[in-house]
């Protein structure tokens, strides 16, 4: 099973590669015809294609272009009022010949509304009505059989996306915008909450200093149970953090521990976040590292030690706090 999986997952990838080669004028006469768009872009195809289409009229909501999903069999029952002169309509479809789109092309050019086409068929009758037309042309699906619409999918798909953001690129689309879009969800937590929003301060925090001896910077965790104390020097600026990590290695390194300070086992200068930061921000100092660090000190812009912020922070904050 598994080179059958690998297969498949390298054609896509070949295919993805491919369409990707062949963007040109077409795709950047799409994306004019957009922007120039007073009205909102709707999106149509059948069975799977139509899947596709759903999810494109989500993504480029989600990134600040209006769209809806038109339904083309529904479309010429009723529905077809959705679409407006002012409107831009994508049709994806493999062959280009799919009938409930061929049937709803002549209804949409005696309106006067521009069509692009996302299409695995560049001379099919799909393409001829088109103003632009995106090659999602693969060469084969990927299954044994060739009869899984899987590379074309993703093909399509891949293109929606990359229309999707040449427009957030030339809309200046940016996180800030993004969070005003994804109020709710992890996404749009961690775009619209900061730092110190769900950092922990005060008594909530194990505070040491260099010269605390370890019994009691275990003691001040044990206490607090955030995993971490941080240490601070006479003026309050963080001169280093330990983990309980660092104190389980300081018992295994040393037979004899009572004479252990926080100076010998924390990390001096560790990595830290300002509280104005966003959780996002935040999220890739923690991940973006070859071990993941479950917890940042927050410091304001001259070092001073404010709290911690831990991972599990991040994923619960505007939930509720829980420790």
């Amino acid at each position: 099973m598994l080179p059958a999986a690998r297969h498949l997952l390298d054609t896509e990838a070949r295919a993805i590669a491919r369409a990707s080669q062949r963007l040109g004028a077409d795709f950047e006469r799409a994306a004019r015809l957009i922007l120039e768009s007073e009205g909102r872009v709707v999106t149509t195809g059948m069975g799977k294609s139509g899947y596709v289409a759903r999810k494109l009229a989500a993504t480029l909501c989600a990134t600040g272009t209006p769209a809806s999903f038109l339904h083309p069999a529904e479309a010429v029952h009723g529905d077809l009022g959705l679409v407006q002169s002012a409107d831009v309509v994508i049709l994806i479809s493999k062959s280009g010949a799919t009938e409930e789109l061929v049937r709803l092309m002549p209804r949409l050019q005696q309106s006067g509304v521009p069509c692009i086409g996302i299409l695995g068929n560049l001379e099919s009758p799909l393409a001829r009505g088109c103003q632009a037309v995106l090659d999602a042309g693969v060469e084969q699906e990927g299954d044994p059989h060739n009869l899984v619409p899987a590379a074309s999918a993703i093909v399509a798909a891949a293109l929606g996306d990359a229309l999707a953001v040449a427009l957030m690129q030339a809309r200046q689309f940016g996180p800030d915008d993004f969070g005003v879009f994804h109020p709710a969800g992890q996404l749009g937590r961690n775009l619209r909450l900061h730092v110190r929003d769900a950092m922990h301060t005060g008594d909530d925090v194990a505070w040491v200093t260099p010269e605390s001896a370890l019994r009691d910077v275990v003691i001040a965790m044990t206490r607090r149970s955030l995993g971490a104390a941080c240490v601070l020097t006479a003026s309050g600026t963080l001169a280093g953090l330990i983990t309980d990590g660092d104190v389980r290695r300081a018992l295994e390194s040393h037979d004899d521990i009572r004479g252990l300070k926080a100076a010998d086992l924390m990390t001096a200068n560790p990595l830290t976040v300002r509280p104005e930061a966003t959780l996002r921000e935040a999220l890739v100092l923690m991940e973006s590292r070859t071990r993941q660090l479950p917890l940042l000190p927050v410091v304001d812009a001259d070092g001073r030690a404010l709290g911690l912020l831990r991972l599990h922070d991040v994923y619960q904050a505007g939930l509720g706090r829980s420790s």
